[in-house]
């Protein structure tokens, strides 16, 4: 085994097992509550490097639940960062588009101010300031609306509403780049190991899918993908309410994450061929 996960159930951490040298953690072997047992599986483990797939990802119910999202996304990344930087190992976790408050329409750069608009947000913001205080060889790589044949996403809530629905509203004002997990997974370790080779590579990078669209019409290319005959009606998010705020630019600039490590940005419109294909769904 080469590369420790931390996730195991999880559309990234799925496809992290692909790849030969994985070794993925659930919770019962590592809960991400608590942040010892998280440096103590580093330690029986030693692998050469340690990424972080795992998280507490119910943005809604983290309004009401901000402490557990807080010990999960912040607590134990630091715990996991501070481990690999006493270890030597590289070190790589995801955090997400919503430690920035969605504001303008430019893509946001790695070094843009961050403003979280809610608990979930502000809960991976403390986890990569956690993360940089531990110095090391580490990156925290940003991504956005992921999708793959597992787990729950909108890929998949899209096409179970629309076995019964013949048409769907859907916020058409909340922009950003749907995201293969398949292309995170491979972004991971691609900067693990560039990481293990030069640790002076560590940052903040970013990762999204192209091109930038809305919700709206993302739901119109599933449909249209799958065969479909759901029709979308775009609405704004004021008409959508939830408890926790949403950004509307979701939008990523990816850039140096393809300067410095040749990573380029996927196409989800190819990914998402490759995601219906992998249910079954003839395209």
């Amino acid at each position: 085994m080469s590369v420790l996960v931390f996730g195991k159930t999880g559309q990234v951490a799925t496809e992290l097992q692909r790849h030969p040298g994985v070794l993925a953690l659930g919770r019962d072997a590592a809960d991400l509550s608590d942040a010892q047992a998280c440096a103590a599986a580093i330690r029986a483990h030693r692998p050469r490097a340690v990424i972080n797939a795992a998280a507490y990802t119910a943005v809604d119910r983290a309004e009401s639940d901000e402490a557990h999202a807080l010990r999960v996304n912040a607590g134990a990344p630091a715990a996991m960062a501070r481990e690999c930087a006493a270890l030597g190992l590289p070190f790589v976790t995801i955090s997400t588009d919503y430690v920035f408050d969605g504001a303008g329409t430019d893509p946001f750069a790695p070094d843009a101010p961050t403003g979280p608009l809610g608990a979930y947000g502000r809960s991976k913001l403390a986890g990569e300031e956690a993360v940089r205080a531990a110095g090391g060889a580490q990156a925290i790589l940003r991504t956005s609306w992921v999708f793959s044949a597992h787990g729950a996403n909108f890929v998949k809530t899209m096409l179970r509403l629309s076995e019964t629905r013949d048409s769907l509203t859907v916020v058409a004002d909340q922009i950003g780049g749907p995201t293969p997990a398949r292309a995170i997974a491979g972004a991971c370790l691609t900067i693990a190991a560039h990481l293990g080779r030069d640790p002076g590579a560590s940052g903040t990078y970013h990762f999204a899918g192209t091109p930038d669209v809305s919700w709206a019409d993302f739901a119109r290319e599933i449909f249209a993908r799958a065969g479909r005959a759901t029709t979308v009606t775009p609405i704004p998010t004021a008409d959508y309410p939830t408890p926790a705020r949403r950004p509307a630019n979701s939008r990523l600039d990816c850039r140096t994450t393809e300067a410095v490590f040749g990573i380029a940005r996927p196409d989800w419109r190819q990914a998402l061929t490759q995601t219906l294909t992998e249910l079954d769904i003839p395209t």
